[in-house]
């Protein structure tokens, strides 16, 4: 980084974030000095895509005129950030009083309460995958070159200029919890995972991790990509999401001593219920075009609708640790998606198996299961009707976010189908 360290000077200012319905970090900076712990922003930012233009989406003021919203902030709540002299803030949104129906964190404060409310607190770990990219010098962008790289690979071979070093750094000073840094499957692709924690601030840490790396990045003139799956030639980029509950005594309630497997009835509620709701979920948690280039048989990326004990060809994999270790492992969202829209669907439908007691089908036995068993739809719009359809899902993480929602992905989904791609010209062009 260039300039002051993060941390090294008092806070002059105040960088408040949240979350939007694509998972951008909206926001504004306030001075420090202010006594000030809520913003105003236009409601209708849900109703954008990526490319910034807009349509009509419910839940996003069309109505009204656009109107604002609030982004309201604890002072309490405000950590070091990265930035010279500078404090960041993650805020709750709310509209004429009332928590607003579409914000993500909400969704996530609601999954978290209703596992609250039947007695049990969360307790959440994310792992980040992401390529690096540098300038091609023709105005692209090409794989960092990493020549030394392999997986699980370390060192200035792996991370020639230091850039990962640089971000736990960061990490580190901002009090963000990165468990571990270390190189993917591919190059230049590395993977950052985030201490467990209390499931709100684990995403949130999360959330706040992903930008700091990509502008750290920024900063060296190199692109940090959490998009599902940015090269044909590579593997994907998962976002692997790690959940554990504890009972009102601080138990693992996952656990059993007296199960042969060390699991308990609600951790195979929980599998069921993840399992059940598969295709439901996987808009939420692969919420691009793109993303279904990753979803695909034999990528380890989540695409069965299955569950395995240590098995990373499965969906929901179940770690060795037992006891107080126990947790359920989640691998079908990507780096793209949202984390608070997909850890609220995760929790949601892990509660849903538990309640509805879904019955729990046999442990992944095969490297590769039978086409036969049930994945992922085949791209965004199968997904968004998928979600539409699964009822108890949407009721869960609220009916007017997915509306908001899928009318935004429908249009993604619409202009990418508009597009002429770069292989259709290749593949046509010449012989049509």
């Amino acid at each position: 980084m260039t300039g002051e360290p993060a941390g090294a000077a008092r806070s002059a200012r105040t960088r408040v974030l949240w979350a939007d319905h694509l998972g951008l970090a909206r926001g504004k900076y306030v001075p420090a000095r202010s006594t000030q712990t809520v913003t105003n922003h236009c409601l209708g930012v849900f109703s954008q895509q990526f490319d910034r233009r807009t349509s009509y989406a419910p839940g996003a003021g069309f109505e009204e005129g656009f109107p604002d919203l609030e982004a309201r902030f604890d002072s309490a709540d405000i950590r070091p950030g990265w930035e010279r002299a500078t404090g960041v803030v993650v805020a709750d949104l709310f509209r004429n009083g009332s928590p607003l129906e579409i914000s993500p964190r909400l969704a996530l404060r609601r999954a978290i309460d209703a596992w609250s409310a039947a007695g049990y607190s969360v307790d959440v770990g994310i792992e980040l995958e992401a390529f690096v990219l540098e300038a091609d010098g023709a105005g692209g962008w090409r794989p960092w070159d990493t020549p030394g790289g392999f997986v699980y690979g370390t060192g200035a071979l792996a991370d020639p200029e230091g850039l990962f070093d640089e971000v736990m750094d960061v990490a580190e000073t901002c009090g963000l919890g990165v468990e571990s840094v270390t190189c993917e499957s591919d190059v230049p692709q590395f993977e950052i995972a985030l201490d467990h924690g209390d499931a709100l601030d684990a995403v949130d840490r999360a959330f706040l991790v992903r930008l700091m790396a990509r502008e750290v990045a920024h900063r060296r003139g190199l692109l940090l990509t959490f998009m599902g799956r940015p090269f044909t030639d590579r593997p994907g980029s998962g976002m692997h999401v790690n959940v554990s509950l504890h009972d009102r005594d601080g138990n693992n309630a996952l656990a059993s001593a007296s199960a042969d497997d060390g699991l308990s009835d609600l951790c195979k509620g929980v599998i069921a219920g993840l399992v059940a709701h598969h295709a439901g979920m996987t808009a939420l948690c692969a919420p691009t075009v793109n993303a279904y280039k990753r979803l695909r048989p034999g990528m380890l990326s989540g695409y069965w609708a299955n569950w395995g004990y240590d098995h990373r060809v499965a969906t929901t994999r179940i770690p060795p640790h037992r006891g107080p270790g126990t947790h359920v492992e989640h691998r079908l969202s990507d780096g793209a998606a949202n984390p608070y829209l997909a850890v609220a669907a995760i929790l949601h439908a892990g509660r849903l198996g538990v309640v509805d007691r879904e019955p729990l089908p046999p442990p992944e036995a095969a490297l590769e299961p039978d086409e036969s068993l049930g994945h992922c739809p085949a791209d965004l719009a199968a997904a968004l009707d998928a979600l539409e359809g699964d009822e108890p899902l949407v009721s869960a993480v609220g009916a007017e976010l997915v509306a908001n929602f899928t009318a935004v992905k429908r249009v993604e989904w619409q202009r990418f189908t508009e597009a002429v791609t770069d292989w259709e010209l290749a593949q046509y062009l010449w012989f049509c």
